[in-house]
């Protein structure tokens, strides 16, 4: 992935925010958050993403499954300071939807990723549930 451009960093876009507190164990040999525990923090923001808008899978009876992860990291980010995950939705598919996500911490973007999550019944894409489509536009990116 490029480097996000300009207006994926504006946070004002971002309708979803999440904030999750850093953990000791958070911490790599260079005393900043690993970017592995990064990435499950970026996942914890598009789950709760979900939950909150009312796209729990096996409350829709379809299961919702990553297809891409992509993740810019942009700056170090440090224990113990909390993080804010900030999230929305951007290209919607027929049986798809990206998840665009900010990740910052004490003002500053210390990562940038992106989502491609589909939605699954029997092992096989469907369209998007009637009730994720409902429920979309107040979880879209502001232009």
């Amino acid at each position: 992935m490029a480097k996000p451009l300009p207006h994926q960093l504006d946070s004002q876009r971002y309708p979803h925010r999440h904030l999750v507190p850093t953990r000791f164990s958070d911490l790599d040999p260079n005393n900043h958050i690993n970017n592995v525990a990064l990435a499950g923090i970026i996942e914890d923001g598009r789950v709760r993403l979900h939950r909150d808008a009312g796209w729990y899978a096996p409350e829709l009876g379809v299961q919702i499954m990553l297809a891409s992860l992509t993740v810019e990291y942009l700056a170090q980010s440090h224990y113990p300071l909390d993080i804010t995950v900030l999230s929305g939705v951007g290209r919607v598919g027929r049986s798809s939807l990206d998840v665009e996500q900010l990740v910052m911490q004490e003002g500053l973007c210390v990562a940038y990723a992106r989502s491609v999550v589909v939605f699954v019944e029997d092992g096989a894409a469907v369209p998007l549930p009637g009730d994720v489509l409902a429920r979309l536009d107040r979880w879209k990116l502001t232009q």
